[in-house]
Order: C-alpha cells, then sequence, then structure tokens
C-alpha cells in the first residue's frame, strides 16, 4: 500500500492530517486470504453498493482541503479496490479538485491490485499525475499462494499485466509486497524477481491477524480488532498465514544485506529507507514508527469517518464529512483517542529498548503481546524488529556518515568490499545534492 503518512510537524510546527478514501468501502474482486478489510463489509450492511455519492464526494473534496493547515493535500483512494468505481468517478475527483488548486498543492494516490487496469486507465493516471500503489507480492507461486479471486483463481498474471501498463505508460508507481507466514521465508526469491521486473520502489508489509473474540464474531467478523493499549489481550492466537516475529526481521535482513551491496541509489526499499531517517534523527514520515499517530484517518464509502484505517469499527467512528467538521474530528480524536496513547502505553520493556528510536514501538493494532517482564501492550513482531534494527545499525552508521560529509549513501557499497577513504570536500560527480536524504 501508499505509506501512510505519519504528518508530524511541517516548517512552523504545523501538523497536517491525512486521510484514507474508500470510495467503494470494502468491496473487492479479489478475495486475498490475509485481506483486513473484505470483512467491514458486515459493518455496512448488505444493501447497497457501497459506492462514494456525489454529495459525499464533493463535501470530502472541499473538508479536506479546507481542514489541512500544510501547502500540501494529499488525497489517497483505497479500498477495498477503489478502480471498481470506474474512470468517470475519477474524472469527478480532478472536477472537484480544480477549485482548490490556487489555495493548496493537490496530489492524488491509488492503491490498487492492478487486475482492472487498462491502457484507458494509464493514460488517465498518468496525464493526471496519480501516484499508484501496486500490491504485488513476489514471483507468481509466492503471490498466488494468499492472492485470489473468488473462484479461487491466482491474479498474478493480471497484476504483472497491470505493471507493465504502468510502465509503459510511465506511470509514477511503487509496490507494496505483503509479507505472510510463507513469503517470509524466501526473502531473495521475492527482492529479486521485483528487482527484476524494474520495480525501483518498494515496501514490505507484515501481516498480521488475530482470531476474533466474542464480541467481534458477533458482529459478523472473522479477525480480531485492534489492541486495547495498556490492557492485557486475553486473545492472542493469530491466524496461520500471519508472519512469525523473527522470521520478518528475518526476511528484512535477507534482503538487506543483498540491497546494501548491490542496489543502494537503485532500488529504494521503503523499510531500509524509514531505519536509515531514524538513524539521523528525522522525525518517521510514517505512522508506524512514529512516536504517536491519530491524524491519518479514514473516511468510507458513506461519509463516516473512523480514527485509522485499521480502527474501521463502530467505537472508533469520529463522525461523517456530511455533518462536521473534518479538521476539528481529527484534533479531538488525536487529543483524546489511542493516538497519544502509542507512546504513553509503551511498556518498560519498549522504553528501555536500545532500538526505540526506530520502532517507536510499532503500530499499536498489533501491540497485543506481553514484555519478558509481563508487561502488556509490546508488539507481537518485537523480536523481529530488534533483530532487524541490530543488525542493520553497522550500515546505517556508514551511510550517515557519508551523507554527512555529502557523499551519496550508496557509496555503502564501496566501503563494504574494503576501506574507503573520503576526501573532503567530495568529487563533484559523487557528491549528494543539498538535503539529499534518500539512500
Amino acid at each position: 500500500m501508499i505509506a501512510e503518512s505519519a504528518h508530524g510537524p511541517a516548517a512552523g510546527g504545523i501538523q497536517g492530517i491525512h486521510v484514507v478514501a474508500k470510495p467503494v468501502g470494502p468491496r473487492c474482486n479479489l478475495n486475498c486470504d490475509y485481506c483486513f478489510y473484505l470483512e467491514k463489509k458486515a459493518l455496512f450492511g448488505s444493501g447497497g453498493q457501497h459506492r462514494m455519492s456525489d454529495e459525499v464526494l464533493a463535501a470530502f473534496i472541499a473538508g479536506y482541503v479546507s481542514s489541512q493547515p500544510t501547502p500540501a493535500v494529499e488525497f489517497v483512494w483505497q479500498g477495498g479496490e477503489p478502480t471498481l468505481a470506474g474512470i468517470d468517478f475519477f474524472k469527478r475527483v480532478i472536477k472537484l479538485q480544480k477549485p482548490f488548486a490556487g489555495r493548496k498543492t493537490i496530489t492524488n494516490a491509488l492503491q490498487t491490485n492492478g487486475t482492472l487496469l487498462t491502457e484507458e486507465w494509464c493514460r488517465f493516471l498518468k496525464k493526471h499525475n496519480f501516484m499508484v500503489g501496486l500490491s504485488l507480492d513476489g514471483p507468481q507461486a509466492i503471490h498466488d499462494r494468499y492472492r485470489r479471486d473468488r473462484k479461487g483463481n491466482g491474479s498474478f498474471e493480471k497484476v504483472l499485466r497491470g505493471l507493465k501498463l504502468l510502465q509503459q505508460h510511465k506511470v509514477e508507481y511503487n509496490v507494496q509486497a505483503c509479507v505472510a507466514a510463507e513469503t517470509a521465508r524466501r526473502p531473495l526469491e521475492v527482492y529479486r524477481f521485483l528487482r527484476d521486473q524494474g520495480v525501483a520502489f518498494i515496501q514490505f508489509a507484515p501481516v498480521v491477524e488475530r482470531r476474533p473474540d466474542a464480541r467481534r464474531r458477533k458482529q459478523g467478523l472473522r479477525l480480531a480488532g485492534p489492541a486495547a493499549l495498556g490492557a492485557e489481550e486475553s486473545q492472542t492466537e493469530v491466524l496461520p498465514w500471519s508472519v512469525a516475529p523473527e522470521e520478518y526481521g528475518d526476511f528484512l535482513i535477507g534482503v538487506y544485506e543483498e540491497w546494501v551491496r548491490r542496489d543502494v541509489g537503485g532500488v529504494f526499499v521503503m523499510n531500509f529507507e524509514w531505519a536509515l531517517n531514524a538513524w539521523i534523527g528525522n522525525p518517521s514520515p510514517v505512522c508506524v514508527h512514529a512516536r504517536t499517530c491519530g491524524r491519518a484517518v479514514a473516511i468510507e464509502h458513506n461519509g463516516d469517518i473512523f480514527a485509522c484505517d485499521h480502527l474501521v469499527y463502530p467505537e472508533h467512528r469520529i463522525g461523517n464529512i456530511l455533518k462536521g467538521d473534518l479538521g476539528r474530528m481529527v484534533e479531538a480524536s488525536a487529543a483524546s483517542g489511542f493516538g497519544a496513547g502509542k507512546e504513553k502505553a509503551l511498556p518498560r520493556w519498549c522504553r528501555e529498548c536500545d532500538v526505540l528510536a526506530a520502532c517507536q514501538g510499532g503500530c499499536p493494532k498489533h501491540r497485543f503481546a506481553k514484555s519478558p517482564g509481563g508487561e502488556p501492550g509490546l508488539h507481537y513482531l518485537c523480536p523481529g524488529y530488534q533483530k532487524f534494527f541490530r543488525h542493520i545499525r553497522k550500515y546505517l552508521k556508514a551511510m550517515a556518515t557519508l551523507l554527512e560529509h555529502g557523499y551519496p549513501a550508496s557509496e555503502v557499497m564501496r566501503a563494504i568490499e574494503g576501506p574507503l577513504v573520503l576526501r573532503c570536500p567530495p568529487p563533484k560527480e559523487t557528491a549528494a545534492p543539498p538535503g539529499a536524504g534518500r539512500t
């Protein structure tokens, strides 16, 4: 997926907001084993088409632009599968955004499974400068293990066709690869496949879901809701396709060891970028590894606003775009909801951890484990996060030193081969551009 922004302080200390829009709610043409959103149909009832009306769309666009205190407004369209809304829906999006173009810099991003992309779609996406997040888990055997359609057929061939169309039309895109139980055991197969397909921007998203308790089953759900921060969770059993903590760490390490030797500066793995960003002392650009969260909300097809994409449950509904001010909803939610609790409820194990700056406790949804001392609120993936962040410290230190002296981080590949002598100032042809932080 397109990573959710942390929207921390911008220039002048202004905090922005981030909204994930669901134009067709949880509707999707695929039936992926590990999807956490398909089941949300049970919360909206069987009636209706789960489609955003023109009234809701217009109110959302106007409300988001007016509520965003920062100069840029990023519209992120997710699902379900947002392309099911059709091109005409997104043409209306562009039309409704135009009157606000002079007030803010407006951009659009679309997260898609790629199976419905066509020449017409790609021409439209290119013309209007959409950033596309494509879900592709790796080569066919790995991808089709979990990502199938409603008839049980694999989706790989259609997704790969979508990728090639994006590339042919020069649409800006990145790839999200979900790391589930079996995927985690094949890191190099996944990474090399994506790299060899010409993918330059990759994000690896861990798959973690628990079995539901009685309350969620009564709601018609097959998955547990988010963890209750600061409280002990009685239901901690994860579903079979959830990645094991240390195996997720090993997966990232396996990819990193290949990437750091040959692909730094050519392939950008978002997980690695976030780690380097934390090492050099910058606030996290994503909510997962930010100190607090709560300013990244979700709007459903009917206009309901929820405190997070992972908190689309009745108890986390914070309003409706047709009946309230979006900015005030977000501020109230961030001040009193789970967002501030992310940091406040950290167990002592986390607060004393040597990689806290990189991890920050992880996503609150998955903080249902106990620390070795028995405290609740530990992230399920903690052993994997610790293993990964500790393993790459030596590389992060080297890259930070290179950046500090004006060299691109890609010089780390030469340093791994043997002693590297830095000249100050660096040669012009290898110097990093001012403000460069990208590896």
